[in-house]
């Protein structure tokens, strides 16, 4: 009968901690300080950062063109986008453009709120252009807004066509 080798024997588990104490201490105080410098703020020990619409209204910024218009899901998937007050299709986007993706992004957060508040979709949405070249998408139906400079002039481009009669 041969014998068989035995397998080399196995380890036993750690539970020893492998991340240096130096650097949880440090993660630790970056969390404290995180909470502290959030709570100066929400105190009012700091003023807040500029809000644009109070900016605006501060330095009494008018809008230079408003448009209000109603997005829509058609059959195929894509967004249509028409004035409010005439129903004229403004726009037609297909949800595979970039331009497709980003509009519907942008509604979604805002189709979102709408829902939790009980909102349908009948009520409009107010594009604005303001005199500091700022672009708003304003809900009538919740008083969100949505400063859309801050997604790149590209994304920016394709609200901005929407001003126009003839769409983008």
């Amino acid at each position: 009968m041969s014998q068989m080798a035995s397998p080399p024997p196995l380890h036993a588990h750690s539970h020893e901690n492998t991340v240096p104490r130096p650097a949880l201490i440090m993660v630790g105080a970056l969390v404290l300080l995180s909470i502290a410098l959030t709570a100066t703020v929400t105190l009012g020990f700091v003023d807040r950062e500029a809000v644009p619409a109070v900016e605006r209204a501060k330095a009494a910024v008018a809008p230079a063109a408003t448009r209000e218009l109603r997005f829509d899901d058609a059959a195929t998937g894509d967004v249509r986008v028409s004035d409010a007050a005439s129903g004229e299709l403004v726009l037609l986007v297909d949800q595979d453009t970039q331009s497709g993706g980003f509009i519907r992004g942008v509604l979604r957060g805002l189709a979102r709120d709408r829902r939790m508040r009980g909102i349908g979709s009948e009520p409009h949405f107010e594009l604005t252009l303001w005199q500091d070249g700022s672009l708003t998408l304003s809900d009538s139906a919740t008083g969100r807004d949505v400063e859309l400079g801050g997604f790149g002039s590209d994304n920016r481009a394709i609200f901005m066509g929407l001003l126009d009669e003839g769409g983008a």
